[in-house]
C-alpha cells in the first residue's frame, strides 16, 4: 500500500527538487531559462533595474560565449533562451553572472536611495544579514534541441506581457525580442541572428 504524504511535506518536497534542479550542459542544445525575483515581488518593474538586466545579460553572453535567442523581462522574473557557442559551457555560471551583477547594483541603489526596500529584502542567516534580490535556488532550464520547440519556447515568452494585460501586442514591449522577431531590429538587448543561418 502506498503511504499517503501530507500537502505540506509534499509542498516542501517540490521546493526542495526545484531548488536542486540540474543545468544539462549538452553541446547543440538551447536552453530555455526562467528565474525569479525574491518572494516574487515585482522588482524589474522600473526600467532602471531592467537596463541592469539587459548590461548583465550581454556582458555575460559575451564572457560565457552564449548566443542571446529571444528574451522577456517581466516585472518578477526574465526568460532567456540562450544558445551555447562552445562544445564544453556551464549554463550555472552564465546565470550567475547576471544574477550578482544586478543583486549588486540592486543593494547599492537601495543603500543610497531606499533603506526602506533594503530591509525588506535582507533577512538574517546564522550571525550575519543576508540581502536577496533573487528567489534562491537556480530557476528553471530546460534543454531545447530541435527549431520546431525553439520557436514555440519563442512565441511562448513574447506573449507573456500579452497574457498578463501589459500590452496588446508583443511587438509593444520594449523589454523583449519580440520586435525584432517581426523585423525590426531596434531592441534593447542584440539577438544574435547567425545562430539561424
Amino acid at each position: 500500500m502506498d503511504k499517503l504524504v501530507c500537502p505540506c511535506k509534499s509542498r516542501q518536497m517540490k521546493q526542495q527538487k526545484r531548488k536542486t534542479i540540474r543545468h544539462y550542459n549538452a553541446p547543440g542544445h538551447a536552453h530555455f531559462l526562467t528565474f525569479s525575483c525574491y518572494r516574487q515581488l515585482p522588482l524589474l518593474n522600473r526600467d532602471r533595474t531592467r537596463r541592469w538586466i539587459i548590461q548583465a545579460t550581454g556582458n555575460a553572453s559575451e564572457r560565457h560565449n552564449f548566443a542571446i535567442l529571444a528574451y522577456v523581462i517581466m516585472p518578477e522574473h526574465v526568460h532567456l533562451i540562450i544558445f551555447p557557442l562552445l562544445q564544453v559551457y556551464d549554463v550555472g555560471l552564465f546565470l550567475k553572472a547576471i544574477k550578482q551583477s544586478v543583486a549588486r547594483k540592486a543593494k547599492k541603489f537601495l543603500c543610497e536611495h531606499n533603506p526602506a526596500w533594503l530591509e525588506k529584502l535582507t533577512f538574517q542567516r546564522g550571525n550575519r544579514n543576508v540581502f536577496r534580490f533573487w528567489q534562491t535556488g537556480p530557476g528553471y532550464d530546460r534543454n531545447i534541441n530541435s527549431k520546431e520547440e525553439l520557436f514555440k519556447k519563442i512565441i511562448y515568452i513574447h506573449n507573456n506581457p500579452v497574457r498578463r494585460g501589459l500590452v496588446s501586442t508583443s511587438e509593444e514591449w520594449k523589454w523583449s525580442s519580440a520586435s525584432w522577431y517581426s523585423g525590426g531590429r531596434n531592441v534593447e538587448l542584440a539577438i544574435d541572428d547567425h545562430i539561424f543561418s
